[in-house]
């Protein structure tokens, strides 16, 4: 049986363009895809990059308002950056407006990011060498080092203002932890209750976004929550994430086995070529963020400069776990990546420079998948 397949957006800005459009765009997108069949339309949160979805809970009253049916959620809103009660107020409202359609994402990026920018993550067990390599047709690249990009003093400045000056966000699986007893009214803040509202008793059920074997699926194995594994942010580690969760899962009152979404980048053309030509402006695009600029508005295939040899050895894990061609050859490496992670969904982001070839290449790949 096909897994239900679901869009993770980021409302990207293409050159050329502005906000505006890439949120008109993002609406229509979202409208078409509750009629080709999608499940789920999830919203990345992403600040001071060429990417309009800074506000995830804004966009999906939006989103909500323009469709019906369709789940719309986040993908994943940064606790590192908010507080819970922040969370759980404003998803409160959405699910008071839109009752059981509301996805909460969460995600520990704000803190990790953080970390290693303040030279305070903990330092593990020295780790062995990693080898790049290909299991039944899924690519699993060895590991990108983000240490330089964390570095950059450009990246120091955008997130030295997500925060009031002085603040310091709790532990991730605290902040988590907070977020759950808010929703089922059990918060207490010393001997003092205190009640979200909205938020308190509101249909709501986070799902904790993780690339790695470290907290984050370790978070969502503690509270019996449903776990999102980034593949298509890191290739080299998301199904180690998988691995981790589902060994570490505690059932909960919601959720009594591990249930596990996983994400993958994909552009589908009528064929081939076309897809290829689509996407070629991509590792350009992965390239400005990696090189500490974060995202830069989309290129255009048809002006982009070509990328050194030095630069593609940059971006290769990425490129190279991209889902790019016809219907047929997308659906099987999505398949496949299904088999080897015994993923319950699927999640698929498909960035294009041209509006038209982004809605082709999700209508293309849900007629194929059998939506």
């Amino acid at each position: 049986m096909t897994v239900p397949l679901s869009i993770l957006d980021l409302a990207p800005i293409s050159e050329g363009g502005d906000a505006a459009t890439a949120l008109r765009n993002t609406v229509d997108l979202a409208r078409h895809a509750e009629r080709w069949g999608y499940r789920r339309y999830w919203l990345a949160e992403h600040h001071f990059v060429s990417v309009a979805s800074s506000s995830p809970a804004v966009l999906i009253g939006q989103l909500a308002a323009a469709t019906e049916r369709i789940q719309v959620g986040a993908a994943a809103v940064q606790l590192g950056y908010t507080t819970a009660v922040a969370v759980v107020e404003s998803f409160g409202i959405l699910d008071a407006l839109y009752p059981g359609r509301v996805d909460l994402g969460v995600g520990r990026s704000g803190q990790r990011r953080r970390e290693e920018i303040a030279g305070t993550k903990p330092d593990g067990p020295a780790k062995p060498p990693r080898v790049w390599q290909e299991v039944d047709g899924v690519v699993i690249p060895t590991p990108f080092d983000l240490s330089a990009m964390m570095r950059n003093p450009r990246l120091k400045a955008r997130m030295s203002v997500l925060q009031q000056p002085d603040a310091n966000a709790p532990d991730f699986a605290d902040q988590v932890a907070d977020i759950l007893a808010m929703l089922d009214g059990s918060y207490r803040v010393g001997d003092v209750e205190v009640h979200a509202v909205p938020g308190e008793g509101a249909a709501l059920r986070p799902w904790v976004f993780g690339s790695s074997k470290g907290q984050s699926a370790r978070v969502a194995a503690k509270f019996g929550l449903p776990f999102v594994a980034s593949y298509h942010i890191t290739p080299a580690t998301a199904l180690e994430a998988v691995d981790v969760y589902r060994e570490n899962f505690q059932p909960s009152a919601a959720l009594p086995e591990p249930y596990v979404v996983v994400s993958a980048d994909v552009v589908v053309a009528d064929d081939t070529a076309t897809a290829e030509q689509l996407a070629s402006s991509y590792g350009q695009w992965v390239h400005a963020i990696r090189a500490g600029d974060g995202a830069v508005p989309y290129p255009d295939p048809a002006s982009a400069q070509p990328l050194t040899a030095e630069q593609l050895e940059v971006v290769k894990d990425r490129t190279a776990t991209q889902f790019v061609g016809d219907p047929d050859q997308v659906a099987h490496r999505l398949d496949a990546l299904q088999r080897l992670s015994g993923a319950v969904e699927l999640v698929i982001t498909s960035v294009t420079h041209r509006h038209a070839d982004r809605l082709r290449s999700h209508e293309l790949i849900a007629k194929r998948w059998g939506l």
